[in-house]
């Protein structure tokens, strides 16, 4: 089975009310950065989940942030998207900072 299908859709954000312009890539809301567990795989839309999928840290490499890991609030999967330069990078810098408290305080 293929492990991407690129699905080209727009859509208004459950978390934030944003609407979305998707290129067929765009699997969250740049402004608040959640997305909906709607995936198996990225793109098949064969997930009957449907929970939101809160960002809960970020991936920095070589100094980068490069992805940002959700975690979906109804059945606790997990997910690691790339970022894009539209994203919001004062909530990005709120999700590390969130993360790094809980990890100061032993909590991850």
């Amino acid at each position: 089975m293929k492990q991407f299908q690129r699905t080209v859709e727009d859509f208004t954000c459950e978390q934030c009310g944003t609407f979305v312009t998707g290129n067929g890539y765009t699997n969250h809301c740049p402004n608040c950065l959640y997305s909906k567990h709607v995936d198996r795989f990225p793109g098949d839309r064969a997930s009957t989940c449907g929970g939101l999928m809160k960002p809960i840290d970020v991936i920095v490499h070589a100094g980068e942030m490069v992805d940002v890991i959700q975690e979906c609030q109804r059945c606790g999967h997990r997910h690691t998207n790339k970022l894009s330069d539209m994203d919001n990078r004062e909530v990005l810098m709120q999700v590390m900072a969130e993360q790094a408290e809980k990890r100061a305080k032993g909590l991850v």
